[in-house]
């Protein structure tokens, strides 16, 4: 828009109607010819100091583009608005709004006419207001602990970056959404109610205070959560903030605690009983002895015999409870247990049977543990039985060894097991599996899931106790319909300390790198250490908790550079995972482990070329088997 004045007298009655304002009247050549008093108290220039100067150069005007780009606009439309900075007196800078408007004199001197309006206060609100925002968002997004706000009808309002990892939503999916949607029925019904009866009458349930609920993920899984939930006001505006912790992991180590603990006392019974009726058993034992030199008859004898085997059974189920109490005196000495197992193997196979097809797997260098060689035979052979009753209908049986190194990342998954270097012997089978339920109770002495008869359920109590005792530890594998491992740890007696200095410094030192990973596990403690150990390596990390989880990951478009799965999860394995993704990505690597020894359930897979790990592993040896995957030729097989 272009303004019309007539005359010289014209411009300056404009002026002085405008006196207070921030007027500055300038030709597009840059000269002032006009300085408010509005300017004198804005800028600290007099009027008589200011006219004259070119205007840019006075105020030292940072412009957002070129000075004749911005007149030669003003010449097409007639106007300018924009932000500029401007310089005071005192050297002070100045956040201003500015609007330059031509005024056509009727002449061939045009001038404009700047109005200046100072927002510097504003401007400095609104960089502290991002500021405080970006430093909230940067705690959002590393606060451990999920963080939700909702209004006063339920509706999300924000949802951190730990809420997205926790419940499987991105802020987007969740925010206008009721957080109901955070809840298995029954609390997902009643949550609006108990909201508007906590409005209306004040009456508290979770408000104020922390309280043990339960949650439900994206996924339709549920885990157990402690809430606690603030109330702000402000503006009549209510709000209400939750702050969520994941409990899966701590109730997870309590009940294993409780377990050992109760283990421990069952052991310190049944060990005190053992050794009580051992007592007994002696002197029946040696009263049968004395009276057999006593006795002609044939009958008569054949009932004292009868009655010396059942002491003999006797003595030996007492054996049993002593092992598993820890009370069985032991007589460790160095044993090469690959060596051992290979002297042990027929016996193996003969107690096996011909449906059930042995598998050794015995490493080339020696390994040897601190253990009683007898307990540790009896052991093996206990865990053979059990695994051929698992298989009915014949099967296959592996029993590797292997050498094995325990960090503080694995104790923090399983606390029970010690840090330090290990002999592990993996009995694997193919047979029916076990249910949690019954992993619960497996080592339970008298527990037993066969038939009245057919065993006494000391098997694997009393392997348990051998365990124990030898400094070791026990652990169960199980996925009901893929069988079982059942993984013995040992204490090495030479520390590990048999491979070349340059092998172990290999060995031990991490291989970094940058790419990213696709982590798929279905376990929370298990997830949270592997992905740690990833991005203390270098690597960027996305974590799913299950295949289908996964394959959105990847239909997402993330470069994911090799995909890190556990084959046994609910619904869609790592097997099916890994042939979808080798089928639909082919340029993504596939890296598998489980905890059994052998991989049944993935053999397809890893004869296309998928890696292998074993848990448990070591740091070093899953930055190793990474890199040997990422740097071969795409199509080719490292293992």
């Amino acid at each position: 828009m272009v303004e019309h004045a007539t005359s010289e007298t014209d411009l300056d009655r404009i002026v002085r109607m405008f006196d207070g304002a921030n007027l500055i009247v300038h030709g597009f050549d840059g000269v002032i010819q006009r300085w408010t008093s509005g300017c004198e108290l804005l800028y600290g220039w007099s009027a008589a100091e200011a006219v004259g100067k070119i205007v840019h150069d006075l105020l030292e005007t940072q412009l957002p583009a070129g000075i004749d780009e911005l007149r030669a606009e003003v010449r097409a439309n007639g106007f300018w608005t924009g932000q500029v900075s401007h310089r005071r007196k005192d050297g002070g800078r100045l956040a201003i709004v500015t609007r330059w408007t031509v005024l056509d004199l009727g002449n061939p001197h045009t001038l404009i006419v700047q109005s200046n309006n100072d927002v510097t206060f504003m401007q400095q609100v609104e960089d502290e207001l991002r500021e405080r925002q970006a430093h909230l968002q940067s705690i959002l997004a590393t606060v451990p602990d999920a963080m939700i706000v909702i209004d006063d009808k339920g509706c999300i309002a924000s949802f951190s970056t730990a809420a997205e990892k926790l419940f499987g939503y991105s802020a987007h999916e969740a925010i206008g959404q009721n957080v109901s949607m955070l809840m298995p029925s029954p609390d997902r019904e009643a949550h609006d109610g108990y909201l508007d009866s906590y409005i209306q009458t004040g009456r508290r349930r979770i408000i104020g205070y922390g309280r043990v609920v339960v949650g439900l993920r994206k996924n339709g899984t549920t885990f157990p959560m402690e809430l606690s939930v603030g109330e702000a006001v402000a503006g009549g505006k209510r709000t209400f903030t939750g702050f969520v912790r994941d409990l899966t992991s701590r109730h997870r180590i309590e009940a294993e605690l409780r377990q050992s603990q109760k283990m421990e006392a069952v052991g310190q019974l049944t060990g005190g009983l053992a050794h009580d009726f051992n007592n007994l058993l002696a002197v029946i034992s040696g009263n049968l002895e004395m009276l057999e030199a006593r006795l002609a008859e044939p009958g008569q004898l054949s009932l004292l015999r009868e009655a010396q085997s059942a002491a003999d059974d006797g003595a030996r189920l007492t054996s049993q409870l002593l092992a598993f109490g820890r009370r069985q005196a032991l007589a460790p000495t160095v044993v090469d247990v690959g060596a051992l197992l290979g002297e042990f193997s027929d016996l193996v196979q003969r107690t096996l049977g011909d449906s059930v097809e042995l598998r050794t797997i015995i490493p080339g260098r020696r390994l040897s543990a601190m253990a009683d060689k007898a307990q540790l035979q009896s052991a093996l052979l206990n865990l053979s039985i059990n695994a051929r009753d698992a298989m009915p209908a014949g099967g296959r049986l592996t029993i590797e060894i292997s050498g094995v190194e325990i960090d503080a990342d694995y104790v923090g998954m399983y606390p029970a097991i010690r840090p330090g270097r290990y002999v592990l012997i993996s009995v694997t089978d193919t047979g029916t599996g076990m249910t949690s339920e019954v992993m619960e109770r497996a080592f339970e002495p008298f527990f037993t899931t066969k038939p009245t008869g057919s065993g006494t359920g000391l098997g694997l109590s009393m392997v348990y106790g051998f365990a124990k005792q030898s400094a070791g530890h026990l652990q169960l594998y199980s996925e009901p319909g893929e069988g079982t491992t059942v993984r013995l740890f040992l204490p090495r007696a030479d520390a590990g300390k048999d491979s070349h200095p340059d092998e172990q410094q290999a060995r031990d030192t991490p291989s970094h790198g940058t790419e990213t990973i696709l982590v798929v596990e279905d376990d929370a403690r298990v997830r949270r250490v592997t992905v740690s150990r990833l991005q203390t390596l270098g690597y960027s990390v996305i974590e799913a908790t299950n295949g289908i989880d996964a394959l959105k990951e990847l239909e997402a478009g993330h470069d994911v550079a090799l995909l890190f799965s556990d084959v046994a999860m609910p619904g869609m394995n790592g097997d099916e995972l890994a042939r979808k993704v080798r089928e639909r990505w082919p340029r993504v690597k596939i890296l598998l482990t489980s905890g059994f020894s052998e991989p049944h359930a993935a053999e397809k897979e890893i004869e296309a070329g998928a890696g292998w790990l074993k848990k448990p592993y070591t740091a070093s040896e899953m930055s190793t088997r990474l890199r040997l995957l990422l740097d071969a030729r795409h199509g080719g097989d490292p293992a």
